[in-house]
């Protein structure tokens, strides 16, 4: 911890606010970022909030109406965020990374389209990881980590313990033929070694060289997750 508080946390969020074509909202799932940023800010690190296009980043309206009880998701609702969105994420591509230690992506349904596959979160992923950081996600976050290429051409994820939003949990809430894929399903084609605790339970998965792969399955591993970072 000691050495985390000289450096930053960047949490990672979605500008995508279209669930498939059912004309629902997504975005960011609240809990995914207000617990963990409750966490780390009680620890006294900066946190700074990142996403692909940089400026707006919508919350998962849903996620509000869940969680309009919780007064993290409260406090952090009536604090940062302006008209449903996130106004002024950095923009992933234009930051200078060596003040981070820590890259966490939350979830939320949003990231399923914006942050599979993206170049540009990619490289910032390989990068905060090989100069010894910690890459993190929560929920549907993991899949920003999916196909991260170390710079030996494999997979971070391969042959590495990883946890994410379970098949198990897609099909009970009736999205596993909305998403564009089951990440579940994507994870362990690409190597990783994936686990998982019971569904809505809080499970957090420690992989990666010295631990620096932490990963959380669902919203309730979110703040449990923020804490396994600030123990490594």
């Amino acid at each position: 911890l000691q050495e985390l508080l000289i450096m930053a946390i960047l949490i990672v969020v979605t500008n995508w606010d279209k669930l498939g074509e059912t004309g629902t909202k997504t975005g960011w799932y609240l809990p995914e970022v207000a617990h963990p940023f409750a966490v780390f800010k009680g620890a006294g690190l900066e946190v700074d909030f990142a996403s692909p296009n940089g400026g707006p980043s919508p919350v998962d309206p849903g996620s509000v109406e869940a969680f309009k009880e919780d007064e993290e998701c409260k406090k952090f609702y009536a604090e940062n965020v302006k008209d449903s969105v996130l106004p002024d994420t950095l923009q992933l591509g234009t930051i200078d990374l060596s003040k981070y230690k820590v890259l966490f992506y939350a979830g939320g349904h949003g990231p399923m389209w914006d942050l599979y596959d993206n170049e540009v979160s990619n490289k910032s992923a390989t990068q905060i990881y090989e100069n010894g950081g910690i890459v993190s996600a929560v929920c549907h976050g993991t899949v920003g980590l999916l196909t991260v290429r170390l710079s030996n051409g494999e997979f971070l994820v391969k042959n590495q313990k990883i946890t994410c939003f379970t098949n198990q949990e897609e099909e009970a809430i009736h999205l596993e033929t909305i998403v564009p894929f089951l990440l579940e399903t994507k994870l362990r084609e690409n190597g990783a070694q994936f686990e998982n605790g019971p569904p809505w339970g809080a499970f957090v998965s420690v992989g990666g060289e010295n631990g620096r792969i932490i990963t959380g399955q669902n919203p309730a591993s979110a703040e449990p997750c923020a804490k396994q970072i600030l123990e490594r």
